[in-house]
């Protein structure tokens, strides 16, 4: 299943973001600290050129904490790029970043102008929830679900920093399809755009392999399921989610599934790490290598069809 999310005022909101990024002095960009990697937007980089940029993991209270350091090792060593974790929810994580910020514009605060500072994250992430916080305020419309933020907007958060906010923007084509999925089983997606029932197979089947005993001690599970697609038929039958006759409703068990992973029921689970997805980019290379192979040997064969044939003597 391939999905894709690309609403229209996106594609705007990239525009905007281009034509503001010469005035900004730090780039803040909000991650889900469950799947730091397939929640980074690609563009965030291309955009900020060599703009100072700080990884926010956010929701860290729901991912494995071991899986965030490593994480947060992995981005302290690109270039211009520092990350901390934290829980938007919580003052004292918010004051702490807010110090961060401090010490990065230290050279402006030094001259007595305000920092510039540009918060960016796809939808979901909890980019309004940390922006009302650092404001001290509300100011940003929050909700449990993505693309909330609908246009950029300037916030005085009145300690000498200026906040750009931006709507969260999706990337038109996921290269890697496994993103895509770690991404609607955390909740990024809109769910008109994903398959419950696959969603739910997938996350069920990363979860036997990397957090198999808090799963089988959420749903009872004396004996762990082989396969995803029982584990999501057994997980319905022992909750109920069934229709007439007995039958499991996989697309009741699955919203279930779903709902008591994204609010950590299960266990703090991270979704990815940053050695699977090294392995990953490498598969998706090497698929995009045959793909361009494929495709230039389908044209010289096409080629030879047009070729006029020699004049018979």
């Amino acid at each position: 299943m391939a999905i894709q999310w690309f609403p229209g005022h996106m594609n705007k909101a990239r525009k905007k973001i281009s034509e503001a990024m010469p005035d900004i002095d730090l780039v803040l960009e909000v991650l889900d600290a469950r799947l730091p990697f397939s929640s980074t937007n690609p563009m965030v980089d291309e955009l900020r050129g060599d703009k100072p940029c700080l990884k926010i993991l956010n929701k860290a209270d729901l991912a494995d904490p071991k899986t965030t350091q490593l994480w947060l090792d992995y981005f302290r060593q690109q270039s211009n790029t520092d990350a901390i974790a934290l829980v938007a929810e919580d003052r004292k994580q918010v004051q702490q970043l807010i110090n961060q910020i401090k010490r990065t514009g230290a050279e402006r605060f030094d001259k007595k102008r305000a920092l510039r500072v540009m918060i960016m994250g796809i939808p979901n992430v909890g980019k309004s929830t940390l922006i009302n916080a650092l404001a001290g305020r509300y100011i940003a419309r929050t909700g449990n679900e993505p693309a909330v933020t609908k246009s950029n907007q300037m916030i005085d958060l009145k300690n000498g920093i200026i906040l750009s906010d931006t709507p969260g923007i999706l990337w038109p084509k996921f290269e890697n399809e496994l993103s895509g999925y770690r991404l609607a089983a955390s909740g990024a997606v809109k769910d008109t755009a994903m398959e419950y029932t696959e969603v739910a197979q997938f996350a069920l089947g990363y979860l036997l392999k990397a957090y198999a005993e808090p799963l089988g001690v959420r749903y009872k599970l004396k004996t762990l399921p082989e396969t995803a697609e029982l584990a999501l038929s057994g997980i319905g039958a022992k909750r109920g989610c069934l229709r007439p006759g007995g039958i499991v409703d996989l697309h009741k068990a699955a919203e279930l599934v779903l709902h008591e992973m994204r609010s950590g029921k299960i266990a703090r689970v991270s979704l990815e790490t940053p050695e699977m997805i090294a392995a990953e980019l490498i598969e998706v290379e090497k698929r995009r290598l045959e793909a361009i192979a494929a495709a230039e040997a389908a044209e010289k064969e096409r080629q030879k069809g047009h070729r006029t044939p020699p004049p018979t003597v």
